[in-house]
This record gives C-alpha cells, structure tokens and sequence, in this order.
C-alpha cells in the first residue's frame, strides 16, 4: 500500500501548504538571524509540502496570537519555533492553547524528566521549569533528548499545529525525526526540487524578457515547472522548482528547464545548481591548471578574499595587490607615470597596465587589474562615482572595459569585483 492509499484509508488529509512562524523578540534586531525556519523548509520541501510563508513574531501575546490564526485559517500545517522555555516570555504553548479552545493541564512524566536532568547536574529543578510541562489537552509529546521543553504534535480537525524549540541542537533532530515519521504520513507523496540559475550581464527585465516564452511551455509539460525572478547585487538569479512522485522525476524536469534558460540566455548563465561566481571560475581554473593574480585598487582585495573564499583555491590563486594609490601602481606593477598622467588613474589603459604587471609580477596564467571611484567622493563629471575599468590579460589575448555602477560604496565595490571575475570566465570560455 502506498503512502497516499494509507492516508485515504485512515481518512486523514494530506498535508500540502505550511506556514512557519518563529518566535522571538532577538529575532526582529541585527544581533540574531532566524535559521530555523530555512532548516524547517527545506524538511517540508523533501516531502513535497510547500510553505507558504512564514512570520518572524517577538514575546508578544496579541501579535502571536493574531499569526497563529492567521495562519491556520490559510495553510493545513502550522509549524512554531521557539517560545517554549520556562520564563514569562515564552508564549508560544499557552497562546496556542488558548487560539485552539484547549486548557493546559501538567504532564507528570514531564516534570519528572526536567527534575532528573537538573539532578544529574547536581541541581535543584526551578519551580518556573514546570511550565514546560503544561501541554495543551490532546497534544502528542516529542521526545526532545538535547533539552528541557518537548515538542508538541496538535490534531486540530484537518489540521495539525506543530510546537518546536527554539535552540536549533534541539529542535534540527526533532524536526528530522517528525519529518521522517508522522509527517510522512501525511505528506503529498512528492517530492519538492528547485535550482536555481545565476545570471550576470543581463538587468531583471532583460532577463524577464528572455525567458518569459518559457513560461507557457514549462505549464504545460508533464511536470509543471514554477519560476521566480530575483534581482540581487550584481546578479540575476532564477528560481525553479517541481514537484514529482520521486526526486529523480523532479531533478529530470528542472534539467530539462536549465536546458531551456542555458539556450536563450547563453554565456549570461554563469551557474546553474546555485555555486557563486567565484566557485564557478576557481573550478574553470583548476580544470585547465591555470594560475591568477590579481591587483585592485578600488575593490580593495575583495576580488582576491572572493577567489580565496574557496577552498582548495591555492591551486590557483597566486597573489593579490592592494595597489590604491598611484605610488603602489607604480612602484609594486610598473604602471607608468606618464600614462596615469595621460589618462588619469581610472581608466583602461591603466587597468591594462596593472592587469600586465601583476600577471608579470607573479608569474601567472592571467592577470586581473581593477581601478575606479567607489565613493560618496572623487567623482568628476567625465568620471562619476561608480566609474570602474577592469581589465584582465593572457597568453591568448586581453580584454578591457570601463562600467558605470550604480549604489553605495559597498554595492560599487562589489559590482566591481563581480564584473572582474565574469571578465575572466567569459575570457575562458571565448577563445
């Protein structure tokens, strides 16, 4: 019997949208990032249950309370994180208890649990530590073998509402135990597969353009294909997915889709199972045991810390040169005065400059040479804030270009660095 025939059998309903809702106050300031709730889709999405959205909620009763109806009004399975602690500010139980008309009444086996936990450390359990054994009437208890508060399982009609920690040592294993048992069972019997492709050289609605066609065709195949269109820094990135009775099913049409966005956007596809660019390139270079070095003066040594982001990128990252002033251009790539003079600092001819001394300086495969104004100061009308040239040479050839970046200093220099590292894996690619 499969796993859809015994869910028919048992009369219960098969789980298809989730919302997740993570509670916690730190998590609405810089100092904490919500992880768990990429962790928990990527368990629903393995079974073919889709999230719908998900709500970051601080210590607060009525806004808690308000998303947990919201959400089981709009999805068949709600999952909470977080907020199970003993203290005032953990809400997460007694809200969810009042929202489903359910009194909280303390499970015994609960407490004696914490009692022993604390004995085994040579403590006396706290009082307010019983609160983690109040259990809203007709829960099922999820053994949580890394701490003090069980997770909840809840059956409210078709639904079910389901109570997690917040630590992530504890609540990454009783996710993964759920997922494999009690969810299964009700899971769609699908599986949930995305790619996604990064694109760099094409603007959003170039890209939209390019691949709008595919739209129609990807609806109507056997295996329907969703996309969606994100526009990041210095990026285009698409994001297919497909949902089929097996993975391999689902990886076999989203291969087929990449096929169809590698042939109308070309050389602009940089990667296709989601690698950054930087990966991208040390694995071109590695395949044809070539080295680079690299000398940047607006950047930094942002290019470079990319190239090195990578493990195993001493095979072929040689050097790098912060060569910021028209001193170090100078004396450290034998840039020459006369044509920073001509030219000014920020142009291609001097890019050019120091991408040849620093592939003759290291004695390398290829040479990388980036100037420019990355700002809020600096900038003339000829030359505006945002001009950068890049350069990169070879034994086959070389290539220059000047940009106009838009943004803050930050986004200017990363543009940069992008532009740089595309300049080398299409110098590779086109002979």
């Amino acid at each position: 019997m499969t796993a859809g025939s015994r869910q028919r059998a048992a009369g219960r309903n098969v789980l298809s949208r989730a919302a997740i809702i993570a509670v916690g106050s730190e998590m609405l300031t810089p100092s904490r990032i919500d992880t768990n709730s990429l962790f928990i889709t990527e368990q629903l999405n393995l079974l073919g249950i889709e999230v719908a959205f998900k709500s970051i909620i601080g210590d607060d009763r009525a806004e808690l309370e308000h998303a947990v109806r919201s959400g089981l009004a709009r999805v068949d399975l709600l999952v909470c994180c977080g907020g199970l602690g003993p203290t005032d500010d953990d809400l997460t139980r007694p809200v969810v208890a009042e929202v489903l008309n359910r009194p909280l009444v303390e499970d015994e086996t609960i407490t004696a649990r914490i009692r022993a936990r604390f004995q085994g450390r040579g403590l006396e359990m706290p009082a307010i530590n019983r609160r983690q054994a109040m259990v809203p009437v007709g829960a099922r208890l999820l053994e949580n073998s890394n701490g003090t508060a069980p997770g909840l399982w809840i059956e409210e009609g078709e639904r079910i509402v389901l109570l997690l920690p917040g630590p992530p040592r504890e609540l990454k294993p009783m996710m993964t135990s759920v997922a494999d048992g009690a969810l299964r069972e009700r899971s769609p019997g699908l599986s949930l597969v995305r790619r996604v492709i990064k694109i760099t050289g094409r603007s959003e609605s170039h890209t939209e353009e390019a691949v709008q066609p595919l739209y129609a065709e990807w609806s109507r195949a056997a295996i329907p294909i969703s996309a969606t269109i994100l526009a990041s820094l210095g990026q285009i990135e698409l994001h297919l997915s497909a949902r089929a009775a097996s993975r391999e099913a689902a990886e076999a049409a989203l291969e087929t889709a990449v096929e169809h966005v590698r042939a109308v956007m070309g050389m602009h596809a940089y990667s296709t199972d989601g690698r950054a660019l930087e990966e991208v390139l040390g694995a071109m270079l590695t395949e044809r045991g070539l080295t680079i070095g690299v000398a940047e003066s607006c950047t930094g040594g942002l290019i470079t810390s990319r190239l090195t982001d990578v493990p195993g990128s001493s095979r072929y990252v040689e050097r790098g040169v912060v060569s910021y002033s028209n001193d170090a251009k100078i004396e450290l790539l034998g840039v020459l005065p006369e044509l920073i003079a001509a030219h000014g600092a920020v142009s291609d001819p001097v890019a050019s400059a120091m991408a040849e001394g620093i592939r003759t300086a290291a004695r390398v495969d290829i040479g990388v040479g980036v100037t420019g104004i990355a700002g809020p100061g600096g900038g003339t009308p000829e030359k505006p804030v945002g001009t950068v040239s890049v350069a990169a040479v070879s034994p086959a050839g070389s290539r220059v270009r000047t940009f106009r970046f838009v943004g803050g200093r930050e986004m200017v220099k990363f543009q940069a660095s992008q532009a740089a590292l595309d300049m080398v894996r299409r110098m590779l690619l086109e002979p």
